[in-house]
């Protein structure tokens, strides 16, 4: 199959990868990406097109002789880029520009999830100050802010401190990019553990991946400042019994049925961003589009081909799809963040032993913020540079495997979080100890 991806982050090059691991095992893809990057590069024909630009897109999937467009960010799905590219008669993976408000929008989120009595967090949606002032006070901190609109993983703030609140939701408002009407969402709390579950649908049917848990704080022990992830882990060993079951039934399949009743089928995969309340199961957020980085571990645990799943979905015929199935293995992946990351990353460092750390059994690099220098070299070109993906029979081994990766790449100054999956190997440790 000729396969187009959207995209240049480390979503995409672990959608390529598993495309590209499919015709190793014969499945005979023709990969194609746009705008990719370096390591994308290694797999699939990069072609130097504006991923926003829907003209470009399209005429581009039809002079490769696309059979199916995947479309990786969020910003090109709500710029309309899957609307352009099927009215081409091709298939496409990825929501509408009106369904993938689903994340563009959190007040049209949470109008989706009252009509399809989704459990969710109390919010107040709001366009002035004062609203927001009422709003903090009405529900008390830790306080959560959330800007109404695309902010790469970054438009939430979280915290003790009324004040921050107040000046996280003014940088909301003051946003040139939010036109005339900038609105920010105040919400309630919600605590325990979070979750991240991938719904692939077509439009009507709906099919779960396995779930996994990311990490949104720049330091160890969730300190400093939210990023669009740092690190993710799955399988969830601590995760109640038949939660996927119930996040389905409860959440994804009234949000796609209630998306269809409106006249805006969702054809694409449904990030529902979950916490596991004391009050039960709740939705933090939805996205409109693979998360990153959980998209690089859930993919690394597929063993079923991505691209029968998807175009299952970009068809209409999920229905019909083949039953998953998963790697009896467990998958851990680490971000390498550039220095000055998220504030004012700094680009150009020099990047070494990415070679070294994918000839370890059970390691590949995806690359995310990453370029060519013109002379062979690579350099860092964005906040999160590359995501180390380890794969072991456990989450140990799998953690392992990360972390002995990371150590043979060097980027100056850069950082990376060394805690994560720590407290899960570390409580199956114990459960193992209090058994024996």
């Amino acid at each position: 199959m000729k396969i187009l991806v959207i995209g240049s982050g480390a979503r995409e090059h672990a959608i390529v990868h598993s495309l590209a691991q499919e015709t190793a095992d014969g499945g005979g893809h023709e990969l194609h990406a746009a705008p990719g990057n370096p390591g994308i590069g290694a797999l699939a024909t990069l072609h130097p097109v504006d991923a926003l630009d829907n003209v470009a897109v399209t005429e581009l999937a039809q002079s490769v002789g696309a059979e199916l467009v995947i479309i990786g960010p969020e910003a090109p799905l709500v710029a309309g880029v899957a609307n352009a590219v099927r009215s081409a008669g091709i298939p496409v993976f990825g929501p509408s520009a009106d369904a993938a408000r689903l994340e563009g929008s959190k007040a049209f989120a949470k109008d989706v999830m009252a009509a399809a009595e989704v459990p969710t967090a109390m919010a107040h949606v709001c366009s002035t100050i004062d609203q927001v002032g009422d709003a903090l006070d009405a529900f008390g901190p830790p306080y959560v802010v959330k800007d109404d609109g695309l902010a790469a993983g970054k438009g939430v703030v979280v915290t003790d401190v009324r004040l921050d609140a107040i000046r996280h939701a003014q940088a909301c408002f003051a946003n040139p990019d939010r036109g005339g009407d900038p609105r920010v969402v105040i919400e309630e709390f919600l605590d325990g553990p979070e979750v991240s579950l991938f719904c692939i649908s077509d439009g009507t049917t709906v099919v779960p991946l396995a779930p996994a848990q990311d990490f949104k704080r720049a330091f160890d022990g969730d300190a400093g400042p939210n990023t669009g992830g740092m690190g993710a882990y799955s399988p969830l060993p601590w995760a109640p019994e038949g939660l996927v079951d119930e996040v389905v039934a409860r959440v994804a399949q009234p949000t796609i049925d209630e998306m269809r009743a409106r006249g805006i089928p969702f054809v694409g995969v449904l990030y529902v961003g979950l916490a596991l309340t004391s009050r039960g199961t709740r939705v933090i957020e939805f996205n409109a589009r693979f998360g990153d980085p959980e998209t690089q571990v859930v993919l690394a645990r597929l063993e079923s081909p991505l691209s029968t799943l998807l175009l299952a979905a970009a068809t209409g015929t999920l229905v019909d799809a083949p039953h998953l199935r998963w790697r009896d293995e467990a998958a851990v992946t680490v971000v390498i963040a550039a220095d000055g990351y998220p504030a004012a990353p700094v680009s150009g460092g020099a990047i070494t032993g990415v070679r070294d750390a994918e000839s370890l059994p059970g390691v590949h690099v995806m690359h995310a913020g990453t370029a060519e220098d013109g002379e062979g070299g690579l350099v860092a070109a964005g906040g999160r540079v590359l995501s180390v993906v380890g794969v072991g029979e456990d989450l140990r081994a799998a953690r392992r495997a990360t972390y002995a990766g990371i150590d043979l790449i060097t980027l100056p100054g850069s950082h990376h979080r060394t805690d994560i999956a720590a407290k899960v190997v570390a409580a199956d440790a114990a459960d193992a100890a209090d058994a024996s």
